[in-house]
C-alpha cells in the first residue's frame, strides 16, 4: 500500500536517518536495509538487493517507452577527526535550513531526493516505462556495485544523482591510478655509494613529470597527473630503502586508456632510472569484499565519458529541468569521476543531475540546502514521468 504523497518533510527525515547510519565502503548493510524498508513503505515494487548488495526498487510503467534507471551509491568517505567538524558528522542536524553531516551532499541528499521524487508517481498514472531506483555499493573505492549492475542493467538510460547544484551534467574525466615501484639496493645510510637508492630515481622522475604528454578534450580540458601516496620498505631513518612505491593519480580524457598512460610514464622512467635500479608501472588491482561477502578483483580506475551537448538524452533532461525549476538550465561537466563512467563503458547512457554543491563533498563543511532537496525532488519526478519518452521523441 502506497503512503501519502511524499513531501519535503518526509524526504528530510529520511535523509537524516541516512546520515545517521554510517556506511563506509564494505559496511553498507545497515543502510541498505534502511533504504529497502523505506522503498517498501512508499510502495515501490520488486524491492530487494542483488548479489553484491546493491538496492533496487521499481515503479511500474505502462510499456509505452523504454525503462529508466535512477542511481546513487550507498557508501561515503571517512570523516577524519569528528571534533574538527562545525556540527557532528553523523548528527544530521538542521541549521539555517541546511542538513549537515557526512554524506549530506555525497551522496545521501541526492539519494533521498531520488527515492522520494520518483515515489511521487506511485498511486498515480503510470509512467510510460518502468522506472528503477538503484543505490550501489563501494562507489568510493572503485565502483564495485556499478560494475556489477552494468553487466545486466534494468535500463539503458540512467540518471546519475551525484551533486551538481541542480544542473545537468553530461560527463567527466576518468581516473587511472598508477603504481610506480622502484627497486634499488639497501645499505647503511653512512655508505650510500655502496647501494642504489631508489629515491634518487624517484626524485628525477618527479622533477620531470610535467614533461609527460597530456591529451586535451575541449569540453573536459587536459588530463592531469598528481603524485599522492609514497611508501618505502623501511621504518629506520639510517637505512637506504631497497624498495619504494609511489602512487600517481592520472585524470584521463577520452582516448587515454590505461595502456596509453602507462606507456607515457614508462618512457620517462626509462630516461631517468639510476644505474642498478629497476622500475615497474602498473594499474593496481584490489580484491574488494562487499558486505554480502562477494569478493571482486577491481582495477583502480574509473572510465571517462562525455555525451554530446545535443545528445537527445541531454537535450531532454535540460528541457525538463528548466520546466521544473522555472529557469534556464546550464549543462556542464563534473570535475570528478562518478559511476557514470562504468555505465557508459557498458554501453549505457548516463545523464547527471543532483542537489547539493559538489565542492562540499569530502569536506568537514558538508551540508545540503533544504531548498535544493525540494527542487531536486521536483526535477526527479519530472524525469521519471517524461525523460525516457521525451528523449526517444528527440532521437527519432
Amino acid at each position: 500500500m502506497a503512503s501519502a504523497h511524499p513531501d519535503l518533510e518526509g524526504c528530510t527525515g529520511f535523509l537524516q536517518r541516512l546520515i545517521r547510519t554510517e556506511s563506509l565502503p564494505g559496511r553498507e548493510g545497515e543502510i541498505a536495509a534502511l533504504i529497502r524498508d523505506e522503498m517498501e513503505r512508499l510502495g515501490y515494487l520488486d524491492v530487494g538487493c542483488d548479489q553484491v548488495g546493491n538496492v533496487l526498487g521499481r515503479v511500474a510503467g505502462n510499456g509505452e517507452a523504454d525503462p529508466l534507471m535512477f542511481n546513487t551509491h550507498l557508501d561515503h568517505v571517512d570523516v577524519g577527526d569528528p571534533a574538527a567538524w562545525p556540527h557532528p558528522p553523523f548528527g544530521a542536524e538542521i541549521h539555517d535550513d541546511r542538513v549537515w553531516g557526512r554524506g549530506a551532499v555525497d551522496i545521501k541528499g541526492p539519494l533521498a531526493a531520488q527515492v522520494y521524487g520518483v515515489a511521487r508517481l506511485i498511486g498515480g498514472p503510470a509512467p510510460p516505462g518502468d522506472v528503477w531506483v538503484t543505490a550501489v555499493v563501494q562507489e568510493e573505492v572503485g565502483g564495485v556495485g556499478a560494475r556489477h549492475l552494468a553487466r545486466n542493467p534494468p535500463a539503458r538510460r540512467v540518471v546519475v544523482g551525484e551533486p551538481s547544484r541542480l544542473q545537468v551534467r553530461r560527463g567527466h574525466r576518468g581516473r587511472i591510478a598508477v603504481l610506480l615501484k622502484i627497486l634499488g639496493r639497501s645499505v647503511h645510510a653512512s655508505v650510500p655509494e655502496s647501494g642504489v637508492n631508489p629515491l634518487i630515481s624517484l626524485g628525477r622522475f618527479l622533477s620531470r613529470l610535467h614533461e609527460v604528454e597530456h591529451s586535451v578534450a575541449d569540453e573536459l580540458g587536459p588530463s592531469t597527473v598528481a603524485p599522492t601516496l609514497l611508501e618505502t620498505d623501511q621504518t629506520s631513518t639510517n637505512v637506504i630503502p631497497a624498495e619504494i612505491v609511489q602512487i600517481l593519480d592520472w585524470r584521463n580524457v577520452p582516448g587515454e586508456t590505461d595502456e596509453v598512460v602507462l606507456a607515457r610514464l614508462r618512457a620517462l622512467m626509462d630516461e631517468v632510472l639510476e644505474d642498478g635500479a629497476t622500475a615497474e608501472l602498473t594499474n593496481p588491482v584490489h580484491e574488494m569484499v562487499t558486505y554480502t561477502g562477494v569478493v571482486s578483483p577491481i582495477p583502480e580506475n574509473n572510465p571517462t565519458y562525455l555525451l554530446a551537448e545535443d545528445h537527445p538524452l541531454i537535450e531532454a533532461a535540460r528541457a525538463l529541468a528548466e520546466d521544473a525549476l522555472g529557469e534556464q538550465q546550464k549543462v556542464d561537466v563534473w570535475q570528478f569521476a562518478t559511476d557514470g563512467g562504468h555505465f557508459a563503458a557498458a554501453g549505457m547512457e548516463p545523464v547527471g543531475f543532483g542537489p547539493g554543491d559538489e565542492r562540499l563533498a569530502h569536506t568537514r563543511d558538508e551540508h545540503i540546502e533544504l531548498a535544493q532537496l525540494a527542487a531536486a525532488m521536483d526535477v526527479n519526478e519530472r524525469f521519471a514521468r517524461e525523460l525516457s519518452s521525451h528523449a526517444t521523441t528527440l532521437e527519432t
